[in-house]
């Protein structure tokens, strides 16, 4: 996984020290307040402007600065859980960090505890697992790599488990390592399920129950072969009615691989971006050296291998 892409805002002398600090040891991408004319850093003139620009831009966000000016700046760009970057509001002493936004799914709690421990302040998480030093499902679900597909039921999960419930769990490849858990019903299955309770349902498949909190893990990995100029429509219409006819998570997909060939096929490169996923090229040589169950003698004379997908 790429390293997260972090931005850190200064406002004032004291604060653009923290932010220098904050920004060797990260690292990250250094802006300050014109009004400072500080060198080695990207200078702004209005905040606000700024965060307009930057805000989807990256992964993370530090602002060396007050929570009600932050918290002004970032509420116009704000979408939802799933998709906003983590903000983490910094007094000018670097005192304290403050996870103020996406404090599971986009990392903010652990952004805020990295920066409290560079500085040798404090942390400020106020997430209600968190504070209770509870499992937070979304946590897990990100550190072990999976998609969630209900996001909606994340916080029906986390309250039962909050409130001391047991939660049922579909998990037979044990993904989230709660196999052993007391406080799940471990394996449960279609025969067993109940609509009623809280539950997790883990499956690269799109199979999960009506209201089960849906968890995909990404497994699935594509190779794909294509005639020159393909267009994106014509690879994405593909794949979606494989995954249609076979049943499986668009959110189980891990890569997409092709031969070095079509390194530059900008279908194939936009349908990856779109499948959220850097695309892979494997040499002729690479793919060779594999068995493939279906030869064609089409791709042999065309590529020198006898199949790319």
């Amino acid at each position: 996984m790429p390293a997260k892409k972090i931005a850190i805002y200064a406002l004032t002398s004291q604060g653009l020290a923290v932010g220098r600090r904050l920004a060797a040891r990260l690292p990250g991408t250094l802006y300050a307040s014109k009004n400072l004319e500080a060198e080695d850093v990207i200078s702004f003139e209005s905040l606000k402007t700024l965060v307009s620009a930057t805000f989807n831009a990256f992964d993370g966000h530090i602002f060396v600065a007050a929570a009600g000016i932050v918290v002004r700046c970032i509420a116009p760009h704000l979408q939802s859980k799933e998709t906003d970057p983590a903000v983490v509001c910094m007094d000018q002493t670097g005192l304290f960090a403050i996870s103020l936004l996406s404090g599971h799914l986009g990392g903010a709690n652990e952004l805020a505890d990295r920066c409290a421990r560079i500085m040798g302040g404090q942390s400020v998480i106020t997430t209600a697992t968190d504070a209770a030093g509870v499992l937070s499902i979304d946590s897990l679900a990100m550190a072990k790599g999976l998609a969630i597909g209900t996001i909606g039921k994340v916080k029906d999960v986390n309250m039962a488990l909050l409130e001391d419930r047991v939660v049922q769990l579909y998990d037979p490849e044990d993904w989230l390592g709660l196999a052993w858990n007391a406080g799940f019903e471990g394996k449960v299955g279609y025969g067993d399920w109940n609509d009623v309770k809280p539950g997790i349902w883990v499956s690269w498949h799109n199979d999960a129950p009506e209201g089960s909190l849906a968890l995909h893990p990404r497994v699935l990995h594509l190779g794909i072969g294509c005639r020159r100029d393909i267009t994106t429509y014509e690879i994405l219409d593909h794949v979606y009615m494989v995954f249609k006819k076979y049943g499986f998570s668009m959110e189980s997909i891990a890569s997409v691989g092709s031969v070095e060939a079509k390194r530059n096929e900008a279908g194939l490169l936009e349908a990856a971006e779109e499948f959220g996923v850097e695309p892979v090229f494997y040499s002729t040589a690479q793919l060779a050296a594999v068995d493939a169950p279906t030869p064609s003698d089409r791709v042999q004379a065309h590529m020198g291998v006898p199949s790319v997908a």
